[in-house]
């Protein structure tokens, strides 16, 4: 499911995006008007999106969450558009505004930058939906810009043209982006099919096995790296004493994730090393 922001009116969206001007009834019937707010609304839609997912938000499902008709919504917020528009950018607030200011001449950017990309990638695991919220067409909040905000600074500490400071932004959100997905997807797959990963691979591999006995001669490239990089075999044998007990497969994806930072960040030090 993808949902698409900047789906309503753009005046009226931007307006209560940025609380412009306090927002004027669009539908509802006569009467006294609900003791309700924007924020209120958001709050309740948030809360609902988080323990229920995307599909599970509508005007009426977040009216009944704060004991009101959605017709009682609509005096607020114009529809489910703006809504999302609204829920997209009131979570991006809870991410860090201000990082050290890392100097030109040191890899302090690194560093900032490896803490940045933990905290984005720790807020999507937090809402999962946000993630099903295109990046194709901008929310155009004050929070979502100033999580741009916060990047670009970070970036241009590197010493970088702005060029590459541009796309740089658009290689690291996505690069994010993609690693909580699989860390999400990975923390509901169970739930969601009713098998454990374990059983899963077993079921399967046991099949695979036996379906397909010529599977190495015709797939070497992917046997000769399962046989020279083999990972953690399962049932997962669970963590050391003391620690919390993370999932098998959201172990990976988040090691595959810090993997492919150290790789981007590589690439960075690189581009550096190539300016005139």
């Amino acid at each position: 499911m993808v949902v698409f922001a900047g789906q309503g009116d753009p005046r009226s969206s931007l307006s209560l995006l940025w609380r412009a001007a306090a927002p004027q009834p669009t539908r509802g019937g006569p009467g006294p008007k609900p003791r309700l707010s924007v924020d209120a609304i958001v709050a309740a839609a948030v809360a609902l999106a988080d323990e229920e997912g995307m599909g599970a938000l509508s005007m009426r499902a977040v009216g009944d969450r704060l004991g009101r008709t959605a017709m009682a919504l609509y005096t607020y917020v114009p529809g489910k558009s703006e809504l999302v528009d609204l829920m997209y950018d009131s979570v991006h607030a809870e991410l860090p505004s201000h990082y050290p200011e890392p100097e030109e001449s040191d890899d302090g950017w690194r560093a900032a930058l490896t803490v940045w990309a933990g905290d984005l990638l720790e807020f999507y695991v937090r809402h999962p939906w946000v993630l099903q919220v295109s990046q194709a067409r901008p929310v155009l909040g004050p929070h979502e810009y100033a999580g741009l905000d916060t990047l670009i600074t970070l970036l241009r500490a590197t010493g970088l043209t702005a060029g590459a400071v541009r796309r740089l932004v658009g290689t690291l959100f996505p690069f994010v982006r993609g690693s909580a997905q699989t860390v999400a997807d990975a923390r509901l797959a169970a739930a969601a099919t009713g098998s454990s990963d374990a059983e899963w691979w077993a079921a399967r591999s046991a099949a695979l096995t036996e379906l397909v006995p010529d599977f190495a001669e015709r797939f070497p490239a992917v046997s000769r790296l399962e046989a020279e990089g083999a990972v953690e075999p399962y049932p997962d044998p669970g963590l050391e004493e003391g620690t919390e007990a993370v999932p098998y497969p959201e172990r990976e994806a988040r090691e595959t994730f810090r993997a492919g930072l150290g790789v981007l960040l590589d690439g960075i030090e690189a581009a550096r090393a190539r300016r005139p």
